[in-house]
């Protein structure tokens, strides 16, 4: 497994645009269409949020199909909350998007992000949809990232490539999300390409699997959006021998490289956490079971106590215990173990005493470890997240205005 520099075209058969059609008020790129030449096998994960969009129940009944072929997505408005009119809206985006690109209407996922409440303007969006066909090509994958973004400070991609079954393949993604982070089955909006051949349900499987173990432990500030989208198209163009199952000799590489894409990219957003300074890991191990290790792991995430202590240099582990002992996982107290950056500060659940002045070159890095030891089994997690700075009160304060 090799990573590589490349957008979501590097994988053989896609193309991909980026338009400025005037949805954002700022004038940046705000609608972006990635397809594929063939059709693709597809599987895709989304939000819980039983608020959820319009383009989310659109893009549920596309990925209830073996195969699809494009994506159209736009920022700038959520099309969420928005009644029968959104859905409509979303539907006319498929729909437009089909006959500018020659595709079945049924075929091509929608997706929208921004703010709740409006509906979109859909004069833009046509225009916009007509001249994002126009431009589909290999070097249009930047555009394409540019323009799903809302309050990202970087475009956030990853591509890797390695030889399965003796034919190169090659697997890419772009991701938008930067707060309005705590997936459940999903997040953000996460847009993966291969050329891989892999069986339809073998590939709607394992995306909710990689979703589960990268965008799932991804945690910025505890709110799920109403759009959340992971979406993975597969066009087969590698010409590996097609991946049928979990049993064949190459599902276990396959997968690997699209964990990596996965969690490169839920690793980016962490990073962009909105208003972060600090990117912090989570690691929790000696649980008794995964998902207790990651119900720990989640709740020192989520804290805003936590994440605060980060953001002022405070080394106050008491906050990163508490926050695990009230998670819910099981534990034992008097054998837990804590350690920030390398350094153990609790050993069988007392206090180590180290000096605050070996803490102070931890705690001021931009990267920052923490592994809490729950001492009852021998399950893992690991958790990435952010602190909380004034910049995030009011980037969210500023949001919608």
């Amino acid at each position: 497994m090799k990573k590589i520099e490349g957008w979501l075209t590097a994988p053989k058969g896609f193309v991909a645009s980026g338009v400025k059609a005037g949805i954002k008020a700022s004038g940046k790129h705000d609608l972006a269409i990635i397809m594929s030449t063939v059709p693709a096998a597809t599987g895709a994960v989304f939000t819980q949020n039983k608020m959820c969009a319009a383009p989310v129940l659109v893009s549920r009944e596309v990925n209830k199909q073996p195969v699809a072929q494009a994506i159209v997505a736009n920022a700038g408005c959520a099309n969420a909350a928005t009644g029968i009119r959104g859905l409509e809206d979303a539907h006319a985006m498929q729909a437009l998007t089909a006959e500018a690109c020659g595709l079945d209407p049924a075929s091509i996922y929608v997706c929208s992000t921004g703010v709740i409440g409006q509906f979109l303007p859909m004069d833009k969006v046509a225009a916009g949809i007509t001249a994002a066909a126009k431009e589909l090509g290999l070097e249009g994958g930047e555009n394409a990232a540019l323009a799903i973004q809302t309050t990202d400070t970087f475009v956030k991609r990853s591509a890797y490539t390695a030889e399965i079954g003796g034919k190169t393949i090659t697997v890419a993604g772009i991701a938008k999300g930067a707060g309005m982070i705590h997936p459940n089955m999903a997040t953000m909006l996460t847009y993966i390409t291969t050329d891989a051949a892999i069986a339809p349900d073998t590939l709607k499987k394992l995306v909710k699997d990689v979703a589960d173990h990268s965008f799932n432990m991804v945690v910025v500030d505890g709110d799920t959006s109403t759009n959340d989208s992971m979406i993975v198209l597969a066009n087969g163009l590698a010409e590996n021998e097609i991946i049928l199952n979990e049993q064949h000799p190459d599902y276990a590489a396959f997968a690997a490289i699209l964990l990596a894409v996965a969690q490169d990219l839920a690793k980016q957003i962490a990073h962009d956490g909105e208003g972060a300074t600090k990117f912090l890991e989570v690691n929790v191990i000696g649980a008794a079971t995964w998902a207790d290790a990651k119900l720990a792991a989640m709740a020192i995430a989520k804290s805003p106590l936590v994440k605060t202590a980060f953001f002022g240099e405070d080394p106050n582990w008491g906050r990163i215990a508490c926050a695990a002992g009230y998670s819910g996982a099981e534990m034992d107290a008097n054998k837990v173990n804590l350690s920030i950056g390398g350094v153990l500060l609790v050993k069988a659940g007392l206090n180590e005493n180290v000096p605050l002045e070996q803490l102070t070159p931890i705690m001021s890095q931009h990267d920052i470890s923490m592994t809490v030891d729950l001492a009852v089994g021998k399950e893992k997690a690991t958790v990435w997240t952010c602190d909380f700075s004034y910049e995030y009160v009011k980037i969210n304060g500023e949001y919608h205005t």
